[in-house]
């Protein structure tokens, strides 16, 4: 009898376990759900950075897969049959960073914030690229104007690039952990932003509302994460 009543009353809580858990939180809408804008509005730096936008090649990749991502966007498609399109491994192989390299490896620890600054600096010398990098880093949500500006300039045209340094549940309520992407568009009068995702085993580019972005931009990375243990995010603007 007590074995009967145990496994009644712990039925519900099996039953709860299993309950499906959604793709995305309410925070996170994809873009096959909506992209109406894109259809609506020029959105520049969609059409030009979005197929560029590749896979992480591993799991620790997403600084290298969105630096690539942007610097291919900003040079254009190679004008010659006999030149390629930058892989990830291709950028790292010319940036020449052992560091870079270990930090993105299968299982590596992944980058901080300044190290994402200064790789895309090492990357746009690498490449011979002319452009500036300029790190926006929040410290609250007093920093919520600075962020709607710099998201308004920057989707003006396709000359510049910003790069997200994230705690990526804080969006789309999952994995709880830093994260790098690039911004694809910046849609103002719904104020949210596309996050033009590298994780692409796991999500499609996916639209949050802009103070959504700033809460995850400033969530320190959690013990677990060993050496990025109280990382905080921001963009990297890519420049003229």
């Amino acid at each position: 009898m007590k074995a009967a009543l145990a496994l009644i009353f712990l039925l519900p809580f099996a039953a709860l376990a299993e309950t499906p858990v959604p793709k995305l939180g309410p925070d996170a809408v994809p873009i096959t759900a909506d992209n109406a804008f894109l259809r609506q509005s020029p959105a520049p730096d969609y059409w030009a950075f979005s197929p560029f936008v590749k896979p992480q090649f591993t799991t620790s990749a997403c600084s290298v897969a969105s630096v690539t991502a942007a610097l291919n966007g900003l040079a254009g498609l190679p004008a010659l049959s006999a030149d390629a399109v930058m892989t990830q491994p291709a950028m790292l192989e010319r940036a020449a960073s052992r560091e870079w390299a270990a930090l993105s490896a299968e299982g590596g620890a992944g980058v901080k914030f300044q190290q994402l600054v200064d790789f895309t600096s090492l990357a746009l010398a690498a490449r011979g690229m002319g452009q500036k990098v300029t790190p926006f880093k929040p410290t609250g949500e007093t920093d919520l104007a600075a962020l709607r500006a710099l998201l308004t300039a920057n989707e003006v045209s396709a000359q510049d690039a910003l790069l997200l340094y994230f705690n990526q549940g804080v969006v789309t309520g999952d994995w709880d952990g830093p994260h790098v992407s690039l911004i694809g568009a910046y849609d103002a009068e719904q104020d949210r932003v596309l996050v033009l995702e590298v994780d692409q085993e796991w999500y499609v580019p996916y639209w949050t509302p802009v103070p959504v972005l700033l809460a995850a931009m400033l969530k320190p990375t959690s013990a677990e994460h060993g050496v990025l243990q109280g990382e905080t995010g921001g963009l990297v603007h890519i420049h003229p």
